[in-house]
């Protein structure tokens, strides 16, 4: 302890010493010329200050005598830097970078190969295998590889052309002009002597060497590193023993020539010789060297090595979703149904709903998915599609006579003698009942008042509301008249083989957005004025009108160049049908005289009811309230809280009114349905009236969602005179499932139930049980199966029922309406884009069905193909196959063929010029099938689209699959390729929003690539 003070004590002395003599020196002494940046040193240089001047000392990595400093390029000396591979110098130090299909070791130097096969199989097909700097896609027994390099093609036999698989090329083949074949080498690889072989070149995955390729004529010779030595595969390097002697044989360049300062510094640790033993950076200071490890690494206890980081353990590497561990890094994954954004780390919902085709009717986007919702009337089949409902194969459509089908609905009809019940299902006698008014005719009554046309368009009965679009809705009433004689409306104006009349006429309604708006009293007592106003100048009755409102866009101008604002406002799309009144056809006028009458007077109501909504004085009158067709005047910006006709805002969306309510205008809210009223549709603004007897008091409830619901009816298996109450029970041997009903079912073929009031017909005691796919015949007693084109899903039901829309069952007995397909093939196919899809699609596609389609492109442009999946069932043994070729004929030059399912995405160009495309299934099992774009380019860009979609890295990452499959992402791309002029349609900022950046960086190298001179 003592000796330990002593000294502190002497260092204190001293500086005390020096301190004195600092103060009695002179103002000349030395000042610190580096402190204050007066000294001459390079910037490169370090400078040190000394008691009468300074120093400069160049950098670690550069040379010089300190008032001038260079850059030492390390890649020129002692063997490239110790760099494998690449090198590149930087100012005072360098990097070592690997070739494509290596990675660059933990050592900073050496490059190591990627095995390419362990993501996705890297595109291929059939299989995949590693090889040393790349990869190979290989076929199974009777295919060979397609030229995109990942697809493969099933062989032919017949003729000599490409498709024989005696071709004898080693890679791809061309057919030629004459008929012959000619063969072309992958890239990377030149054709043998015998212009059928290839032969490896060290341009293509750097020739199998792991370190140095040196081309040869025999093939590529592979070389190693100083400080490796070759192994026997002739490929791979591995680190040399310097305990061990060296020998001639050695094909690197002996110890003994190594350069004597290198030698040297062997005897020290230093970052130039061995890159100071540091896994990665290495920098030299007073203490030796430093490691340091680069970003997604740690450096270990021995402060040399270092080890990949798994970011995933912390918060799942800030993924929204999955996160994937990767060397050096990490990727994040989205759930199905959802992309990856442009951070690489969030996951937004995927709007499948964005294309108008995702639906046949209604699309409701949920997160991570969808749902098909059809209309009123229509049924879902084949996951997306809306067919209606043959409701008369349903037990007869509950009606007690005959029904009739019709689009969205059907009808009950009676009998010569009797007449429909208010249910509008049963038949009463016509003379011992009083007669059940039919429904009241869409009525258009106009006057003169004020100068001009007040017109009022009454609707009694069948008023059916919709709304469309932000500020569009669409009124309809009546019933729309059937084309007698199997005929068609022969478009605008004309008529139907028969005696009806249709006419759809367009009307400006103003400035302003479409508001269907309740009028207040005072048009209520206009509108009883008019219809006993002796100034009427119309009162036409229609058998169906339909009434569309729609606003114009902002954005629109007109020829004549006139401002947007000067064109905003609403139109109305009418509709008219009415029926030619038989009664006044004479023998002076036949029926095509009337007509002719018939449709002059329609021609001057319209001229009346233009003035009249010209004039803003047109107003609608249906369920006991009147409606004006209300502006809303224009604003500059709409507020968001704006939800169409028969909507209210809940929760920052618009919802339409439920079943059971309608949407009140004044006060722009859902109201329950009064009692004795019920609406079982959403967004009306008005309520039906419920049917019953006059005279007697029945007790109703509020917000009735249908007709059952009304009250005071005769529940399910009871019945009575009227359908009202007091009800009797259904007697044995009879069933009634339905409400409000005059009369039961019979069970027939003699067959009894077991108590009254029974509600099904799987009440009534039949002989044997039938299971789903059969119905009870009641003549036989037997379980039939159900017909081709029918299906039933219960037990003990006695019909089937019949398919939706155009669609059939492959087979009889079916137990499900998912077995009811469209045979129809599907797709578009346009010149610059187009798709194609199989029958049914999404559902499963039918069996033995047969689709041909032929993409033509004009000319000087070739077609690629994305194909983001395909589903079909591998135990048929290719039964069920998809084949892309030149032509019709079995050995023509095919681009793509497959019989087994695929979720990984491909994209590849075509072999030909043209494409036919066949589908074909066989009657064995089915699939999804597919939906496969593409689209033509320039064909200018060949090369460069055939090096983007030959690259397995397109492939590999899991984030790019997903981008081959959104259909959003895949539209622009092909929207650029087919017109590259409209990539000025997508803003900087939108493109790098679509493309997580790992694709744009992959895109962005091609591109250069293809453009570098």
């Amino acid at each position: 302890m003592g000796a330990v003070w002593t000294a502190w004590l002497l260092c204190l002395f001293l500086l005390l010493l020096n301190t004195r003599q600092s103060a009695a020196l002179p103002h000349n002494t030395d000042s610190d010329q580096c402190a204050d940046g007066s000294d001459a040193c390079h910037i490169d240089a370090i400078c040190q200050n000394t008691p009468t001047s300074y120093k400069c000392t160049c950098k670690t990595g550069f040379k010089g005598d300190g008032k001038h400093c260079e850059d030492i390029d390390e890649c020129d000396l002692e063997y490239n830097g110790g760099c494998v591979h690449e090198c590149n110098n930087i100012p005072g130090n360098y990097r070592c970078t690997c070739l494509d299909g290596f990675h660059l070791a933990h050592d900073g130097h050496n490059c190591l190969d990627v095995d390419e096969c362990v993501f996705n199989n890297s595109g291929c097909q059939h299989v995949c295998v590693n090889t040393m700097g790349s990869y190979e896609c290989r076929c199974k027994e009777g295919f060979f590889l397609s030229d995109n390099q990942h697809t493969c093609i099933h062989r032919s036999v017949e003729g000599l052309s490409c498709m024989n698989k005696e071709h004898g090329c080693a890679h791809i083949c061309k057919e030629t002009p004459k008929g012959g074949v000619a063969c072309e080498c992958r890239p990377g690889f030149e054709l043998a002597k015998n212009q059928r072989g290839c032969i490896l070149t060290c341009n293509h995955g750097n020739g199998g060497c792991q370190h140095i390729c040196e081309d040869t004529e025999q093939g590529p010779i592979c070389r190693c590193h100083i400080r490796y030595t070759l192994h026997a595969d002739g490929r791979t390097c591995v680190e040399r023993d310097e305990t061990a002697p060296t020998t001639p044989d050695h094909n690197a360049t002996s110890l003994a020539e190594v350069d004597k300062r290198v030698k040297r510094r062997l005897l020290m640790e230093t970052c130039a010789v061995n890159n100071g033993g540091c896994d990665s950076t290495c920098k030299d200071t007073s203490t030796g060297v430093r490691c340091s490890c680069p970003v997604g690494f740690t450096l270990q206890p021995d402060g040399k090595s270092c080890k990949d980081i798994d970011e995933c353990e912390l918060h799942n590497g800030g993924c929204d979703h999955y996160c994937r561990n990767t060397i050096g890094s990490f990727e994040c994954n989205c759930r199905k149904g959802f992309k990856l954004l442009t951070d690489e780390r969030s996951c937004q919902d995927i709007d499948e709903c964005f294309f108008e085709r995702t639906c046949g009717h209604t699309c409701v986007n949920s997160p991570g998915s969808f749902q098909c919702v059809c209309n009123k009337g229509y049924t879902l089949y084949g996951l997306a599609h809306c067919g209606d409902i043959n409701e008369c194969s349903l037990n007869n459509g509950g009606c007690e006579h005959t029904c009739e089908n019709t689009m969205g609905s059907f009808e009950c009809h009676c009998h010569a003698g009797y007449k429909l019940h208010w249910n509008k299902k049963d038949c009463i006698e016509a003379e011992d009942s009083p007669l059940v008014p039919s429904p009241a005719r869409p009525t258009l009554n106009c006057s003169k008042q004020g100068g001009g046309e007040l017109c009022y368009l009454t609707c009694q009965s069948q008023v059916h509301i919709s709304s469309g679009a932000e500020d569009s809705y669409t009124v309809t009433c009546g019933m729309p008249l059937p084309c007698h004689a199997g005929g068609q409306w022969k478009g605008n104006g004309s008529y139907c083989p028969g005696s009806g009349i249709k006419t759809i006429a367009t009307f400006k309604s103003g400035q302003g957005k479409c508001n269907l708006k309740r009028s207040q009293e005072n048009l209520a007592q206009s509108f009883k004025t008019a219809l006993s106003d002796k100034r009427a100048t119309e009162n036409v009755q229609f058998s169906f009108v339909s009434l569309h409102c729609a606003s114009s866009s902002r954005q629109q101008r007109s020829r004549h160049g006139r401002k947007a604002g000067e064109e905003e406002g609403s139109f109305i799309t009418a509709q008219f049908e009415l029926d030619v009144n038989l009664e006044e056809v004479t023998e002076g006028c036949d029926l095509a005289c009337v007509r002719r009458r018939s449709e002059k007077r329609l021609r001057k109501t319209i001229r009346t009811l233009r003035k009249s909504i010209n004039r803003e004085q047109f107003h609608l009158h249906f369920a006991g309230s009147e409606y004006e067709l209300a502006k809303k005047l224009v604003r500059p910006a709409d507020p968001p809280d704006h939800c169409g006709t028969g909507q209210v805002l809940l929760d920052k969306k618009c919802v339409k009114c439920s079943v059971g309510t309608y949407y009140d205008g004044e006060q722009g809210r859902c109201f329950l349905c009064p009692p004795g009223t019920y609406q079982d549709e959403e967004g009306q603004v008005s309520c039906h009236v419920c049917p019953g007897p006059e005279g007697r008091g029945i007790p109703r409830t509020a917000g009735a969602r249908n007709i059952s619901e009304c009250g005071g009816q005769c529940r399910s298996g009871q019945f009575s005179h009227d359908g009202f109450v007091p009800c009797l029970p259904c007697p044995q041997g009879t069933y009634q499932p339905e409400v409000g009903r005059t009369s039961c079912f019979p069970c027939r073929g003699s067959l009894t139930t077991k108590y009254d009031g029974s509600v099904s017909f799987q009440d009534c005691e039949t002989k044997v049980q039938c299971s789903p796919g059969h119905y009870y015949n009641t003549s036989t007693h037997r379980c039939i199966r159900c017909p081709i084109g029918t299906y039933q899903m219960e037990f003990g039901q006695n019909y089937c029922i019949a398919c939706p829309g155009n669609t059939t069952t492959d087979y009889d007995g079916s137990t499900n309406i998912m077995q009811c397909k469209n045979r129809h093939c599907g797709g578009e196919l346009g010149e610059f884009t187009g798709f194609i899809e199989s029958p049914n699609y999404p559902g499963n596609y039918p069996a033995n069905v047969e689709c041909t389609w032929t993409i033509t492109p004009p000319p000087k442009r070739r077609i690629l193909v994305v194909v983001p999946e395909i589903y079909l069932p591998i135990e048929d043994e290719c039964g069920d196959y998809l084949v892309m070729r030149k032509s019709s004929l079995p050995n023509s030059v095919t681009t793509y063929e497959t019989c087994q399912t695929y979720e990984r995405p491909i994209a590849f160009t075509s072999r030909s010029k043209k494409l036919w495309i066949q589908f074909r299934s066989n009657e064995g099992n089915s699939g999804k099938g597919f939906q496969v774009p593409y689209v033509t380019y320039d064909e200018d860009y060949q090369e460069l689209i055939e090096d983007i979609v030959r690259d397995g890295r397109l492939y590999a990452s899991e984030n790019h699959q997903e981008i081959l499959k959104d259909k959003k992402l895949m539209k622009a791309l092909f929207d650029v390729l087919a017109h590259p002029q409209n990539f000025f349609n997508y803003t900087a900022q939108e493109s790098r929003e679509m493309f997580p950046k790992s694709f744009i960086r992959f895109l962005r190298s091609k591109v250069l690539r293809f453009l570098r001179p």
